[in-house]
């Protein structure tokens, strides 16, 4: 096979028993790979009734066809299983070098069931797949175990991915973390880890990933590259400033979500811009494999908050930001490191801290272990964090997420989230078409299964009115469906901010000597969206999921550029169903499903 290995590690961690299996060219050119086939391989063998941290639950890390290639961004994986904080489907992603490396040891991905009697951490040299005793490593950080079981092969070109003690202490937003700080962050799947007695994955691959047609290929990279390269946002803009180069972008459209999706104006942002970052605290840039991008900050800071590391992403600046109140980039980049030594979601972390200090300023937060948790107190943030990482004190009910911090306190609305996850940096209320994408995706509030800002406020592909409903189901869709295909390929989706889809096309079909189309690309695409709206009616999701919280839709943007507007999210729906095939609750009909290939 080429770009695809074709075979699979099956690890049943209650019998111990590992083993490698065959899968199908035919079911690899239709479900392509990553969250692609793990939803495949999802659907068919973990029932929908499945609690998540139960032994039944499965979690599966996924590459795509060209991850470990050269092609640029080809060293995503997927992580893939059963939600602990959303209870519905769960796909999320990281860079860095483990997927790569995973493909190289001769894997296009690892299904993990059962749960181990004792902490344990699976290690695969190659063809040399075995479970190991991680009793001494239970407890540890990230960085710890990566450094110890890194010392124990004796080989520091090994890659590991791991859980913190937010995944060991059940924390529902924990998640999986990687070398250089990458992190599949998002749902709590670091959670389903710990739950697992799973502490990491230790991989070290000899090998290489096999290409159809080396020549073209090489081609088609090269185009890829200098596109890339040509682009203002890929060339120029994360490569200078890294993700964090948004946030005055942001602030300056009125739609940085502030206190809590109070208002979308932070006076505070210039203070934690990517600008302020490369003037103050970067150390220098990083990259994942195969990235010409280098959109990582590795940063240094001295002082109350002293830490060096991975520096945080612009998601992460603004959850413990201007979500916060808070506009030290310092307080910031500490909070960011605590995250990834525990393994923590950022996203999740900052915006359950801005709902409780919002919920602490109106009285209803009484219980917080001594912190003064209001709006701007940059200590108390940090100090949340890390008692959440140990879940102690005030950190025990942080840790359940935002919708049940909120639903405790008898105020649900306070919850920034859809379908359970909590909203990313951007309010809707200013961008019309990404608020019709949280409500609509698979994995709940998320802006990366079609990111509308790129057409919205960037205008790439194009300049799109942000503030009209007119359009934007078709274009929500169309994005869905591309971005699915990235995230089956292994790429990274920035490269789709340069990108087309007749370069994906070109990469996939001279990797694998499959011949594929753009209509074909984009019609799998559209498979596997459907296919993850299958998974997630069969576990509850109805129409009444596919909204925003309250506060959007019915209170105006109080100030700045899009003063008086609301996410008019509701109104978008029908027709977006319309587009999809769907019927009016949002299931897809037997006549979509069978020109899809599909089947409930």
């Amino acid at each position: 096979m080429y770009g695809w290995t074709g075979r699979l590690l099956r690890v049943n961690l209650s019998t111990g028993d590992v083993k490698s299996e065959d899968v199908s060219k035919e079911v690899l050119e239709d479900y392509i790979g990553g969250s692609g086939l793990g939803a495949k391989i999802f659907n068919d063998e973990v029932p929908a009734d499945v609690e998540p941290l139960s032994p039944e639950n499965k979690i599966l890390f996924m590459t795509g066809p060209l991850t470990g290639t050269l092609a640029p961004t080809g060293g995503r994986y997927m992580v893939i299983t059963k939600s602990p904080l959303t209870g519905i489907w769960l796909e999320t992603n990281s860079g860095g070098e483990w997927g790569a490396e995973l493909k190289f040891a001769g894997y296009d991905g690892v299904i993990v069931e059962g749960r181990a009697k004792d902490p344990v951490y699976l290690e695969i040299l190659d063809d040399e797949v075995s479970l190991r005793d991680a009793s001494e490593l239970w407890g540890k950080t990230v960085s710890e175990t990566t450094s110890a079981l890194k010392d124990a092969v004796g080989d520091d070109d090994s890659k590991v991915l791991a859980i913190g003690p937010a995944g060991e202490n059940g924390v529902l937003m924990a998640c999986v973390v990687n070398e250089l700080g990458r992190a599949a962050g998002r749902g709590g799947s670091g959670a389903v880890m710990g739950s697992k007695n799973l502490k990491a994955i230790l991989v070290r691959g000899t090998g290489s990933v096999k290409v159809a047609k080396p020549g073209e290929f090489k081609d088609a990279v090269m185009r890829s590259l200098k596109t890339l390269r040509e682009n203002p946002v890929s060339g120029e803009a994360l490569t200078t400033y890294g993700t964090a180069v948004l946030v005055n972008i942001i602030n300056e459209n009125g739609i940085l979500p502030t206190r809590n999706f109070s208002t979308g104006v932070f006076e505070g942002a210039e203070k934690i811009s990517g600008e302020e970052m490369a003037a103050t605290i970067l150390k220098k840039k990083t990259a994942c494999f195969a990235c010409p991008i280098a959109c990582g900050r590795y940063c240094s800071v001295k002082g109350e908050f002293e830490v060096e590391g991975e520096g945080p992403e612009y998601e992460t600046v603004w959850a413990f930001g201007a979500q916060c109140g808070v506009d030290d980039l310092a307080a910031i980049t500490k909070a960011n490191h605590l995250c990834n030594e525990y393994g923590i979601d950022t996203i999740s972390m900052g915006n359950t801290i801005g709902c409780a200090m919002e919920a602490f300023e109106r009285g209803l937060l009484r219980e917080t272990s001594g912190l003064t948790l209001n709006f701007g107190n940059a200590g108390g943030m940090v100090k949340a964090v890390e008692l959440t990482g140990r879940k102690e004190g005030v950190g025990e009910v942080l840790a359940l997420g935002s919708k049940r911090l909120a639903a405790k306190l008898g105020e649900p609305g306070l919850s920034m989230s859809v379908k359970g996850l909590e909203l990313p940096a951007y309010d809707p209320r200013g961008v019309k078409g990404q608020g019709l994408a949280y409500a609509t995706s698979n994995r709940g509030g998320c802006h990366v299964q079609a990111y509308m800002i790129s057409p919205e406020i960037l205008g790439l592909p194009e300049k799109l009115d942000r503030l009209t409903t007119e359009g934007k189901p078709a274009f929500v869709k169309m994005l869905q469906d591309f971005v699915c295909m990235i995230n089956a390929l292994g790429m990274c989706e920035f490269s789709g901010f340069a990108l087309g889809a007749e370069n994906y096309v070109e990469l996939l079909s001279t990797a694998t000597g499959t011949e594929y189309s753009v209509e074909r690309f984009m019609k799998t695409g559209e498979r596997l969206f459907n296919l993850k709206r299958v998974i997630n009616i069969a576990m509850g999701v109805s129409r009444e999921d596919d909204t925003l919280p309250e506060r959007l839709l019915k209170t105006p943007m109080p100030e700045g550029p899009v003063a008086g507007q609301l996410a008019e999210t509701e109104e978008m729906i029908d027709e977006y169903y319309r587009e999809r095939g769907w019927n009016t609750n949002g299931v897809p009909t037997d006549e979509k499903l069978s020109e899809l290939g599909l089947s409930r």
